[in-house]
């Protein structure tokens, strides 16, 4: 039996979109697919641009930021980019005692690699 308009309409209003940085390709595959398997929409990206640009162009109902992106780059525009549009987010890393130093100012949970996507999914959704 195909859904009624009306049971699209509350589909679509209840999904929401997760925005994922992550510069590691299995890792940012897992956490999409963690996503979607909750019912809800990702949009991967791999750098504080891409980021930057999602933020501007999509309704972001929360995120999940790598810490450490690579080449001595941190997610910390990204962060204060979302923190600025209060737009919760939580902080996903392996290196947080040297790349976090940066980010202690924001006030967000931190989960340690390597995480169940599960878990990790889990918590950004507690957070909208």
């Amino acid at each position: 039996m195909r859904p009624s308009r009306s049971q699209w309409d509350d589909l679509i209003e209840y999904m929401k979109v997760f925005l994922v940085l992550e510069d590691e390709p299995l890792v940012a595959m897992d956490l999409r697919f963690a996503i979607e398997d909750s019912g809800h929409e990702a949009i991967v990206v791999a750098s504080n641009c891409e980021a930057l640009e999602a933020i501007e162009g999509s309704a972001i109902a929360a995120a999940i930021l790598d810490v450490s992106l690579g080449g001595g780059e941190t997610c910390e525009p990204t962060a204060a980019k979302l923190n600025d549009e209060a737009i919760p987010f939580l902080l996903h890393t392996g290196d947080w005692d040297s790349a976090g130093e940066r980010l202690r100012k924001f006030d967000v949970p931190v989960i340690t690699k390597p995480q169940n996507s599960e878990t990790v999914v889990a918590r950004v959704l507690a957070l909208t």
